[in-house]
């Protein structure tokens, strides 16, 4: 059944909403406790992102169904982690107050790049070594998944710091207060096009690629980055069209009232 290009493509978006809102659990559950809560969360994770690591080490070594899926997990939890740290607030960048009102132009992009700069680093730094370990492998899918993720997290954070309809702070979590002063929520510039239109780009290679593919394993990777890529686009959308997407995740976290109150468990 997992052979499936088309099991693979319900399985991405399965994976997607799942790893996200263990993501925001985490965070929001650490939000309620102690101020060491987020440190330890994001100490505690850290053999996930080794097993993600060793993941993509050993899955591709060979184009099989099995490594296919373990590479595209494999990025996954590497890919959290680093998400996770930010979060946390724990690999964010050198400034960590808000933005003055009258800051405006290059130094008001640089002071926002530096909310981000040790994240974006790192970013660069795993994808840097993500590519010498599949680069010349038999198994990319590893590779391309992680550079889909990041093209579009580059282009998203582009849109919320230029300007879009709709920004949704329900989930920025306490040490990323600082962050909400850096949005600009008003008119598309033309930073949103440009993302969709290479998103959308990107589905249709891949989509094209994974109806030619000449082998099941080729079908379900591509299957797999046809399915991230599109849910990137989704989630471009979604900072025009008045949707409710938090709700997707709303449901499964601790309400805000616990969070102030340290209702919550403590991780």
């Amino acid at each position: 059944m997992m052979s499936s290009p088309w099991i693979a493509a319900l399985a991405a978006i399965f994976t997607w909403w799942f790893f996200t809102g263990v993501i925001l659990l985490i965070v929001r559950t650490s939000d309620a406790g102690k101020e060491v809560a987020h440190g330890r969360s994001v100490f505690l994770s850290i053999p996930f992102a080794a097993l993600g690591v060793a993941g993509l080490v050993i899955s591709a070594t060979a184009l099989t169904v099995a490594n296919v899926y373990i590479a595209f997990i494999s990025a996954l939890l590497v890919w959290g982690w680093i998400e996770l740290a930010f979060l946390a607030g724990i690999i964010t960048g050198p400034e960590r107050t808000d933005c003055p009102p009258e800051m405006k132009g290059w130094d008001r992009f640089y002071r926002a790049y530096s909310t981000l700069m040790h994240h974006e680093l790192l970013l660069v730094g795993v994808l840097l070594v993500i590519v010498v370990i599949c680069a010349d492998a038999p198994n990319t899918f590893g590779m391309w998944t992680y550079v889909v993720l990041y093209a579009a997290r580059i282009s998203a954070k582009l849109n919320l710091y230029f300007g879009v309809p709709r920004i949704n702070t329900e989930f920025v979590p306490k040490p990323l207060e600082h962050l909400k002063s850096y949005f600009t929520q008003g008119r598309i510039t033309m930073a949103f096009p440009i993302g969709v239109t290479f998103l959308s780009f990107a589905v249709a290679c891949f989509a094209e690629r994974w109806f030619a593919s000449e082998t099941t394993a080729q079908a379900v990777g591509f299957a797999l980055l046809t399915s991230m890529a599109a849910l990137a686009a989704i989630e471009h959308w979604l900072m025009v069209v008045p949707l409710p997407d938090a709700k997707l995740w709303r449901w499964m976290l601790p309400s805000p009232t616990q969070t102030k109150t340290g209702k919550s468990h403590e991780l």
